[in-house]
This record gives C-alpha cells, structure tokens and sequence, in this order.
C-alpha cells in the first residue's frame, strides 16, 4: 500500500472514530471497519475523508445492532471511492431532470463583502424580495438577477443577512473560520457535542431480528425530513431492510431530488398544521420504532408534538432530529441549508482562499448534509440497539454547522483530489425501474458481510403513498 493511500485511510479512520465516540459506542469497535477503495473529491478540506468515515461509522452501528440482536459478527466495510459519489449523486437517470437551483439562488457581492441567498423555496425566494425592497409593485415574480445584484451591492453583507432572516428568508454572509469562532453562534456550535445524546423512556422489547441478512426488517421509521441530511438517513436505513414511511406538507416537492433520496421509502401527505393531521401523526408514530425529523427547534413544540408528547406516543422511541445551525446560541432556531452554513461557518472562505477564486469558494458537494446524514443514521442505530439491548429510547442531535466544525477541526491545506465520474464499475449491474423511467444506481458504499444493502422499492414521486404503515 502506497503512503498516500495508508494517509487517506487513516484520516477516514479518525472521522469514523470521532463520530462513533460522540454516539456512544464502544471504542474497542472504532477500528472494525476496512475501509477500500481509493480517490478524493477535489478540495482543500477532507471531504472524501469525511465521507467515508461518516459512511462506515453508520456501517458500524448497523453491525453493532445486528449483533445485539442475535446475528453473528461480521466483517464491516466501507469504500472510499463509493461513499465519495454518493456524496455527490447516487443516481444516473435515464431522463432530464429539473435544475437543482432557483434563477436568483446563488452568491451575490455586497458593499463590504459576499452574502449567499437561497431562494429554492417560494417563500424564501418572496422574503429575500421583500428584505431588498423588489417583492411589491409585481416585481417579486419578474425580478432578475441582475436586478437582485444591483439591490444588493448596496447593503453591508451583515445587514442584508439580518434583514433577510427577519422578512422569513434564507441567507448567510461569508465569514472567515476565525471571525466565525468568535461569534456568538459559532462559539456555541464549537462548545457543542458533535451529537447530542439524552436517553429515552423504557418501551417494549423490539420484535425479534427474523433476518440477519435484513437486519433492520420490521423496524418502522417515521421520516419528517426534506432536502437534504434527514432524506440521507432514512435511505441508509431502508437499505437495511426498515419499513421507512416519509411524510411531507401538502403542497412541498423535491422535483431535482426525488429520484436522488426516496429509494426505498413510501411517501405520504400529512398537515400537522391541522388537528386531524397531527392526531394522524401521532397515531402513526404510535407504531414507529424511530423518528427522524429536521424541523428548527420549538418548531414541533408549537403544533404540541414536542418530545414529551412523542415519548408518551411511542414509550421507547429512538428520536433522531437535524438543524442547520445548532440547538444552543442565538442562532438556534435560524433556518439554514449547507450552502449557506458553508459561507457562515469559514468553509466558502477556505476554499475560496485555496483555489485563489475572487469570490465564494464551495465544497464540491453538499458534504455537510450527507455527512449529518450518515450521522444520524448511526445515531438511529446506536439507538435502536440501545433499546434492543437495555428496553430504553435514544434522544439525539445533530446539525450542520457542527457537522462543518468538525470538517474544518484541521484547517485548509492545498486542494488535491481528482475524483472523476462516476463510471459502469460503479453502478449496480440492474437498472432501477422508477415511475420516471429507467435509472442506474451506485453500488452500495458500504456494508456488512451478510447481510448486503439493497432497496425493496425503487424511487418515487413525493405524496403518492397513504399516510399509514404497509
């Protein structure tokens, strides 16, 4: 094995074993995982590091559960190369997708510096109008970009933030690593846990495992997440077997990330702004073993689901949840996206620094979301077999901003990595079969001997499923 290969494994080794310690787990276990293949996303942080260290971390608590419920050890492994393009698409569809960006989202210069506004969502895209004076008058539906840059160069990029925030939108201004450590939210998301753990109540004993080759089957997961980390998750789940169902507004759909994220789930409508809707939910998740839900902080509590009311629907549940910027300091219950935790945090900074850019520098992929993603999986398992092993449910946190902490813990070196396409090696030797048309998928980026990951569903469009269990 060449240095550079021993190097790359062993900084992968070094996430998995900071995640696997921050869930709990054994420290005997960390070493567990063979990590194989080779190639790096192109940056100046551990990107690839970080995916596969992520990725075998919940291949790991996968293993782990399979055991505490009879199946017998097994070698776990994770592939570099695989979790790497995963990070950035697991899905080569056979059919033209929608662009993945609003025309006004994107990084515009400011009188002082650079702000990122997201405007994917109608109402973000209407309050980020309005903070800049375009959304009256019939202007919000015919803005520009160019008219969007022009309003915007004359703010101060901390202002616009601010007043973006409070109109309902989504933005950040970029921030050196430095300048975001010593404020106030950074200092909070540094002080944190990288997840966040409370135990749970004693519930019922979990069904016994009926397959080891499936060891996740019978176990039922609630999915209250959209784009991006929570979707991750709960697809790393279904590949194990778990009966996942994932519940959606009314009105909300993913058309550019759809086929990417509902392989293996069944998707419902639901509108827990209603009385019926959250007494359905509840009703539900009476039945669930796991609860994976991205809302902001009080956000639940505010329509009466808070975490007393989901432990006294389902004693023994293994609550995971997400949030951009983290469940302490003044920013807790922000909303946010990893792009624009990417310019909050001193990430589009380093990178930008880096590549010697003019402007805002990017991950190359959304690694913030699949890194959490993969967290909060493990958490999910870490749980699950905390309940199989002591009768008890699992509280945890996690969120973006401290997933970004722990990416940029070692600084910025030169960017390296030339990690191409993904190529016919790669993907599963079947197509998927979805309601769009045919489609290649990505082998697996990891698993466990025994008991391969695989998928009883193929993706499929949001809201066409009932909102109950199979």
């Amino acid at each position: 094995m060449d240095r550079a290969r021993s190097d790359d494994q062993a900084a992968a080794q070094a996430f998995l074993a900071e995640i696997w310690a921050a869930l709990g787990g054994d420290p005997a276990r960390a070493g567990a995982v063979r990590f194989r293949g080779e190639g790096a996303l192109r940056s100046s942080l551990p990107v690839s590091d970080l995916a596969a260290g992520s990725v075998g971390a919940a291949a790991l608590a996968a293993a782990d559960f399979r055991e505490a419920s009879g199946g017998p050890a097994a070698e776990v492994w994770a592939d570099r190369r695989l979790a790497s393009l995963w990070f950035r698409a697991s899905i080569r569809p056979g059919w033209e997708t929608p662009p993945a960006w609003d025309a006004l989202a994107g990084d515009y210069a400011t009188a002082d510096g650079w702000i990122k506004l997201h405007t994917n969502a109608p109402h973000h895209r209407a309050a980020a109008l309005r903070a800049l004076g375009l959304g009256t008058g019939g202007l919000e539906a015919g803005a520009t970009r160019d008219a969007v840059a022009e309003a915007v160069a004359g703010w101060r990029a901390g202002t616009l933030e601010t007043a973006v925030v409070a109109a309902g939108g989504c933005a950040a201004e970029m921030r050196t690593l430095a300048e975001w450590r010593a404020h106030p939210q950074g200092a909070a998301v540094h002080a944190a846990p990288l997840v966040l753990l409370d135990p749970g109540e004693e519930g019922p004993p979990l069904a016994p495992m009926t397959d080891p080759a499936r060891p996740l089957a019978g176990i039922r997961v609630l999915d209250l997440t959209r784009i991006l980390a929570g979707p991750v998750a709960t697809r790393f789940l279904a590949g194990l077997g778990a009966e996942v169902l994932r519940l959606d507004p009314l009105d909300w759909e993913e058309p550019s990330l759809a086929p990417e994220v509902t392989l293996g789930k069944r998707c419902a409508r639901l509108d827990l702004s209603a009385e019926a809707g959250r007494a359905r939910f509840l009703a539900l998740l009476a039945g669930a073993d796991v609860l994976v839900h991205g809302y902001r902080p009080g956000a639940l509590e505010r329509l009466g689901l808070g975490p007393e009311a989901r432990a006294a629907a389902r004693p023994g549940l293994v609550d995971v949840s997400l949030c951009a910027y983290g469940f302490s300091g003044p920013w807790a219950g922000r909303r946010g996206f990893d792009s624009l935790v990417q310019l909050s945090s001193g990430i589009a900074e380093m990178e930008r620094a880096a590549a010697g850019l003019d402007r805002p520098g990017a991950l190359p992929v959304q690694a913030l979301d699949h890194g959490a993603g993969y967290m909060l999986a493990a958490a999910a398992l870490r749980g699950l077999t905390e309940r199989r092993r002591r009768g008890i449910g699992l509280r945890a946190r996690c969120s973006l901003a401290r997933c970004a902490a722990l990416l940029t813990a070692g600084g910025a070196g030169a960017p390296r990595g030339e990690l191409g396409a993904a190529e016919d090696a790669d993907f599963a030797p079947a197509p998927e079969i979805t309601p769009w048309g045919e489609a290649r998928r990505l082998r697996p980026p990891a698993g466990i001997a025994g008991a391969p990951m695989l998928w009883d569903r193929p993706a499929g469009p949001l809201g066409v499923a009932a909102p109950d269990w199979a």
